[in-house]
């Protein structure tokens, strides 16, 4: 723990943060708490290097309920910045990025200073047996196995752990749960299984460098880490339309996640864009806020499983429209308040009222900055074999960004399991045996 952080509680909040004669951050954090841990590294980190020049407070969340009320704060880690007494800069709340902090220390001395103590930044190198880039349920699994083998296992995430997994709603058919299981659930208990076998994880972390022929990372300009194998396991995220305000309305009405955003839409309209398992899904769960969920579909048919259109159809408030598509997302007040859609046999357009946009159609693989160094398919995904090694020497890929017929968990998992396993056997000899 750096000397520079002082744990204080709500009686000496005034006297040593309001009152300081230096620029303060406050820490708000919870026990039993993985975006808390994720941050705590950083947070010792950052006190080190600019401690002399700012003040690094931490705040037991859950002892000073009443305090963090009054200043807002609602979930741990919240990172707050104080200049003369003042809040100043971004709150910063969830997984807590070095770089989102550094942003905001800039902001509380003078810009020389700050120039002068960030050059003073060591960087730190190490190696270890196995890198695993992500930390959805393809790399825990992964993580899991070679750890578990006695193989030094290191998993970085540019987000918290759990990939996809832990903003899915509900999880209805992984082996073991008869009962549907919340995501972020079966997501923590894949990360603390991962960190008791050992693996150490990294979250919330912005890969600045990444070099495969040498096998070697940087993370947050502060790391360098080496390994003898690497498993990329990055995961797929939401495809863009490419439709006219997507990208201006995003977070204004244009959203790819039901799980964060639905909450929000109770009592209003809603219109879904897709007709996949994904779409129809996440419609259901809207559905449980929303006064009306319209579904809009390209095709003639929905390509979900017959069972969730079953299940769509019997919805009161839910309405579905075939065979037309998004043209444009339409915003009079800064967020989206209609869709212009085009019928797709008569080429016919008219604007559709609503309160938001959900988007589900399809994914893409998360592979920014390496795309080019893999043999990929016609869709982007690269190509692995069946003990899912790459092109790329002691380069493996494992889980939705690797080509495949089937995404789901389960084979996410699977991969993780088979690369793991063929990283054991190389390393380790006696197991071949």
């Amino acid at each position: 723990m750096s000397h520079n952080i002082s744990y204080i509680d709500a009686t000496q909040y005034e006297a040593e943060v309001l009152d300081s004669k230096q620029p303060v951050v406050v820490d708000f954090y919870s026990t039993e708490c993985p975006p808390c841990e994720a941050l705590a590294q950083k947070y010792e980190a950052l006190a080190t290097l600019y401690g002399n020049d700012i003040k690094f407070v931490k705040i037991f969340r859950q002892e000073n309920r009443a305090l963090a009320d009054k200043l807002n704060v609602r979930s741990s880690p919240t990172v707050l910045f104080y200049r003369d007494g003042k809040l100043v800069g971004e709150q910063l709340t969830g997984g807590i990025k070095r770089a989102a902090i550094e942003k905001n220390l800039a902001e509380l001395i003078p810009a020389e200073r700050f120039a002068a103590l960030r050059a003073q930044t060591p960087l730190t190198e190490r190696e270890v047996d196995v890198l695993i880039l992500g930390a959805g349920p393809a790399g825990l699994t992964a993580g899991i196995y070679t750890a578990q083998a006695k193989l030094r296992t290191v998993i970085v995430d540019r987000a918290l752990a759990g990939g996809n997994l832990a903003i899915t709603h509900r999880v209805s058919n992984y082996p073991g749960f008869p009962e549907p299981q919340p995501g972020y659930q079966l997501a923590h208990q894949m990360a603390e299984h991962a960190r008791k076998a050992g693996v150490e994880l990294r979250e919330a972390v912005d890969l600045t460098a990444i070099d495969l022929s040498r096998l070697r990372v940087t993370l947050d300009g502060v790391e360098s880490i080496s390994a003898k194998k690497i498993i990329v396991a990055t995961g797929s995220s939401p495809r863009p339309l490419g439709v006219r305000g997507e990208l201006e309305y995003k977070g204004k009405g244009v959203s790819y996640c039901a799980t964060c955003d639905a909450k929000y839409f109770e009592g209003k309209h809603a219109v879904v864009i897709g007709g996949g398992n994904s779409a129809i899904g996440e419609s259901l769960l809207i559905a449980k806020f929303a006064s009306k969920v319209t579904i809009v579909h390209q095709f003639d048919v929905l390509q979900a499983t017959r069972e969730l259109v079953e299940i769509a159809r019997l919805q009161p408030n839910i309405e579905i429209v075939l065979s037309h598509e998004p043209r444009e997302f339409v915003a009079h007040n800064g967020t989206v308040d209609a869709v212009l859609l085009e019928n797709m046999k008569t080429h016919e357009r008219h604007t559709l009222a609503c309160d938001g946009v959900f988007v589900f159609a399809g994914m893409q693989p998360n592979l920014d900055g390496v795309a080019e160094a893999f043999t990929r398919d016609e869709y982007g995904y690269i190509a692995a074999d069946d003990e899912m090694r790459t092109n790329r020497p002691h380069v493996f890929a494992a889980g939705d960004v690797r080509n495949k017929k089937y995404r789901q968990m389960t084979t996410a998992v699977a991969d993780g399991t088979i690369a793991a396993m063929a990283i054991s056997r190389d390393l380790s000899p006696k197991l071949a045996a």
